[in-house]
């Protein structure tokens, strides 16, 4: 499975990314190795998930997410709420 995500790093700030594994994802974000951005920001925790059909689609929708204001994202977040990994 493919997945686009958005994080909450502790900072306040929200990241966007690809990923075929969310527990493994998620752990490597914690453990600094996930991505630049994420590594001055931790611990970092999923607000929301989304399943996509291919890698292709998922990182289409990766962009797309990424090219939404701060609002929009909460609104997508508050709307679809997930409370742990599948």
């Amino acid at each position: 499975m493919h997945y686009v995500y958005i994080l909450k790093c502790s900072d306040g700030t929200y990241y966007t990314g690809y990923t075929n594994d969310l527990a493994g994802r998620l752990k490597k974000h914690n453990e600094g190795k996930g991505s630049r951005y994420t590594r001055g920001r931790l611990p970092v925790e999923y607000l929301y998930w989304e399943v996509a059909p291919s890698k292709s689609e998922a990182l289409k929708r990766e962009l797309q997410i990424k090219k939404l204001k701060r609002s929009a994202k909460e609104k997508m977040i508050k709307n679809n709420y997930k409370t742990s990994c599948e």
